[in-house]
């Protein structure tokens, strides 16, 4: 089931597009990443189906509705940015939130929410007297204080510490356990990695690709370096080993009980696993250099410097 579904969506202001003829669609169960530098769209996007602003042209449906006043009670949004009565205690706003979607709590379930974000300790304390991370934390809990089945998180950890983060995201992975879709923006791409089960990557108001990592991977990456740590390659015949090595393979180097060469296509890796031990030569590790998100970033002119992360195999 497509819990959110967008075809040709579309926002303009004056002769800018800001988003442009964007179509997605996310299903049930889902935690999808919506990545892209400031400036990209995402937050357009996101206040478009949430009924914040009007598209300019294009179409969109929310858990199969097309009148967002029929579903607003079963969505929850933590907006890019998030206003708050300074006078009302955090307590006070997740109550007043869950009212004015139609849900009734008590200061007990008011209080479970507040535990689950990491604010439980200030709950009869005033907004005004909260961080910016506590703010961001004040703002997820109202998104989920009322039981939402979809929950729209724009960037979720930014502004709060490294412990925190990490929470915020166990809980992310709690929501998707309780059978929500979670729909984020985030500029912490480990953070996507590590969490999102599908994503799309937005430039200039179009998203330019779509999938999962390992999709993602397989479109940017034309090479993959391979790095493979062995006995010594005398126990069998090296000038056999090598030759078959510059068939499958290029930049091919050994020194000592270390080889590595780059190779187009992940489906070599057992090709070149048979032939050492065809050989006789015991293999202790492999590593395989992949592109991670921030290669694939920086590939679209998305991000700065990326660092490719070796995966063991």
């Amino acid at each position: 089931m497509n819990v959110i579904e967008a075809n040709g969506l579309t926002k303009q202001f004056g002769s800018k597009k800001v988003v442009s003829d964007v179509s997605l669609h996310v299903e049930k169960g889902e935690i999808y990443g919506f990545l892209g530098r400031n400036g990209a769209g995402k937050s357009t996007f996101i206040n478009m189906i949430t009924g914040v602003i009007k598209p300019t042209s294009g179409e969109f449906k929310l858990l199969g509705e097309t009148k967002l006043e029929n579903v607003y009670s079963r969505i929850g949004v933590l907006p890019d940015y998030s206003t708050f009565y300074d006078s009302l205690t955090a307590l006070g706003h997740i109550k007043y939130f869950a009212s004015i979607n139609g849900k009734k709590i008590s200061t007990a379930q008011g209080k479970e929410v507040l535990d689950r974000v990491g604010i439980l300790e200030h709950a009869n304390v005033k907004a005004g007297k909260f961080s910016f991370g506590m703010k961001k934390k004040l703002g997820i809990a109202q998104a989920i204080v009322h039981d939402p089945d979809l929950v729209f998180l724009d960037e979720p950890t930014s502004g709060v510490d490294a412990e925190s983060g990490l929470s915020i995201q166990q809980l992310i992975l709690d929501l998707k356990r309780e059978g929500k879709t979670i729909f984020m923006t985030s500029h912490n791409l480990n953070e996507v990695e590590k969490i999102c089960t599908r994503m799309a990557i937005m430039k200039d108001g179009i998203i330019i690709n779509e999938g999962t990592l390992e999709e993602l991977r397989a479109h940017y990456s034309s090479s993959i370096q391979v790095e493979i740590k062995h006995s010594s390659l005398e126990n069998g015949n090296p000038h056999l080993i090598n030759q078959y090595l510059e068939t499958v393979g290029k930049k091919i180097e050994t020194r000592g009980n270390v080889t590595s060469l780059v190779i187009e296509s992940e489906k070599k890796i057992p090709q070149i696993v048979r032939a050492f031990t065809k050989h006789n030569i015991d293999l202790y590790r492999i590593n395989v250099d992949e592109p991670s998100l921030e290669d694939i970033f920086l590939q679209n002119g998305s991000l700065g410097q990326g660092d490719r992360h070796p995966v063991p195999l």
